[in-house]
């Protein structure tokens, strides 16, 4: 579905990104994970040959430029950008949110799309490429004790909708995905952190009326679509993939 497509996937280094990466690997595209976390070129090697990994901190503009200006010098071309890049930290409600905290949250989570698009719009119009961004659920719904974060998702959202009406006139598409719970390390990470971690555990594999909490690989295979030609006539969209956590009046014991 992707076939010879070069695509800037920004925080592909694991969890949702590295799913993303593998499901666009084996779709035929050519992957440039941008991601202050290193990989190893054995696990580089899983995606097969060609790809390229940019060590790239999201939030440093000059950062981006120069991981954009890789893969064109690399490559030639740019065909797919995913702003998958994002943090979580701090699980706190506003008026405890450090204005450092804050900050960074919105630097990498949000910020960072306005980097990768400056600077790969021009490439993205040779192409009539497309933007994917990743939200969140809670972008819509809310969540508590993540005022800053919830803020970014509602964000990226409302952002994805007026990017998408901007360059529909180049012809590049501009859509976000919409993960409820998904089970990666760092989710892993922030439930056993959180007091009372069994029933936070029990709660997030309850929360999907499809079933347990999904691995990345549900995500993966819709931005697959997303970013194919069977997408074609879609953009704006913020496109749910949640197992129906947002349905009805659901109360988790």
């Amino acid at each position: 579905m992707l076939h010879q497509k070069i695509i800037l996937l920004t925080g592909g280094a694991a969890g949702i990104g590295w799913a993303c990466a593998q499901a666009y690997a084996a779709n035929g595209a050519t992957v440039c994970i941008a991601d202050k976390q290193a990989i190893s070129p054995a696990q580089m090697a899983v995606l097969g040959s060609g790809h390229l990994y940019l060590p790239c901190d999201v939030s440093k503009e000059t950062a981006v430029k120069e991981a954009i200006a890789q893969v064109i010098n690399t490559y030639g071309r740019l065909d797919a950008i995913h702003n998958n890049a994002g943090i979580t930290h701090p699980s706190k409600p506003l008026h405890d949110t450090t204005d450092e905290e804050w900050d960074l949250l919105f630097q990498v989570n949000l910020k960072s799309i306005l980097y990768t698009v400056r600077h790969g719009i021009q490439h993205l119009t040779k192409t009539k490429g497309c933007i994917l961004n990743t939200s969140s659920m809670v972008g819509d719904i809310g969540q508590d004790n993540h005022a800053a974060y919830v803020a970014t998702k509602g964000g990226v959202n409302a952002l994805t909708k007026a990017m998408a009406l901007d360059y529909a006139p180049l012809g590049i598409r501009v859509n976000a995905i919409s993960p409820a719970a998904v089970k990666t390390e760092a989710l892993d990470a922030w439930s056993k952190a959180q007091p009372g971690h069994a029933a936070i555990q029990q709660y997030l594999d309850h929360l999907h009326p499809l079933g347990k909490m999904p691995e990345g690989d549900v995500i993966a295979d819709t931005a697959v679509f997303l970013l194919s030609h069977a997408a074609r006539f879609i953009t704006g969209c913020i496109m749910p993939v949640s197992g129906g956590a947002e349905l009805g009046y659901r109360t988790i014991l």
